[in-house]
């Protein structure tokens, strides 16, 4: 069965899932190139993939922001045509057996921060900072971090005054609760400096292997998520860093002195993590453990044959 969106995208086979659909590889018939797309049910309970196409479009022509070529309803999907990207962090931290280096780590970190330096000046949170939603490239777009998954992402401030959001409680939590913020578990309205904890927590997670709030036991997801709180909120930053170079350090509790409107000083971040780099004699050569891990993998496999 020949299935076609857009009149010129052909779907292939399933390759993932998001938060609201699941994501097929698809073929432009025309010009042969490779996408994605995302497919949602239109009776789903609460449709978002609209949504999302509009946050991807104000967000569009941003480094590492991927390209929407098509969005629109074919038969009962709710269909949108996106660049095709390659593997998640997720899936490279796995295949890298659960520990990255902190080459790899402070080299992800900075284009992490421009990235969501970038989405905070276009107005926008994304509210689900975690490995699974950083998508490296392909091709010669291969060391390049893509950031998906906008379906959650808000905006914080009105675009043409300015105006913040107002301040809230009582709020559900939206996002991932492992690398969620304090913050979010306590119910409070999220904004710019969420998503840098998340950040804080997704890098922390890369140096150690995991994080101390996860594998924990409960009857219910309520009970989960409370007792990660509990135990995010027990963790202070110095037990949460130790043993890694302070420059983590200093990140979490910079972040921990922001007030809900602030801006944070982003540059100061990136610059925390680049002299890192710079005194670890470290090269910025774009070589990641995976690119290592690979070549190291085929060599094995190729003196195997020997």
């Amino acid at each position: 069965m020949d299935l076609r969106v857009g009149k010129k995208y052909r779907i292939g086979r399933k390759i993932g899932s998001g938060s609201f659909g699941d994501i097929y590889l698809g073929t432009n018939i025309i010009s042969g190139e490779e996408v994605a797309i995302k497919l949602e049910n239109i009776k789903a309970k609460h449709p978002q993939l609209e949504y999302e196409a509009k946050v991807y479009k104000a967000l569009s022509g941003g480094v590492g922001i991927p390209f929407v070529r098509w969005y629109g309803t074919e038969c009962d999907y709710n269909a949108m045509v996106i660049d095709l990207l390659g593997p998640s962090l997720e899936d490279l931290f796995n295949y890298c057996n659960r520990k990255f280096t902190y080459k790899t780590v402070l080299l992800l970190a900075d284009q992490l921060i421009c990235r969501i330096e970038y989405i905070h000046a276009r107005c926008f949170i994304h509210r689900d900072i975690k490995p699974d939603n950083f998508l490296m490239g392909i091709g010669r777009r291969g060391s390049q971090v893509n950031v998906i998954d906008f379906g959650l992402a808000k905006k914080y401030r009105d675009p043409r005054t300015h105006l913040h959001i107002p301040y809230r409680e009582n709020k559900n939590l939206t996002g991932t609760a492992r690398y969620a913020s304090v913050n979010t578990h306590l119910g409070i309205e999220q904004s710019r400096r969420d998503d840098l904890e998340s950040l804080g927590y997704v890098l922390i997670y890369f140096c150690r292997g995991s994080l101390p709030w996860q594998g924990l036991k409960a009857a219910t997801k309520r009970q989960k998520y409370d007792r990660i709180m509990e135990k995010k909120m027990t963790t202070p930053n110095n037990i949460l860093c130790k043993g890694l170079p302070t420059e983590f350090l200093d990140y979490m509790n910079y972040i921990k002195t922001l007030r809900f409107d602030d801006k944070p000083d982003y540059p100061y971040l990136r610059k925390l993590f680049r002299d890192l780099f710079k005194k670890e004699n470290y090269r910025y050569d774009y070589v990641f453990d995976w690119t290592l891990y690979k070549f190291q993998k085929e060599k094995q496999r190729a003196q195997g044959q020997v």
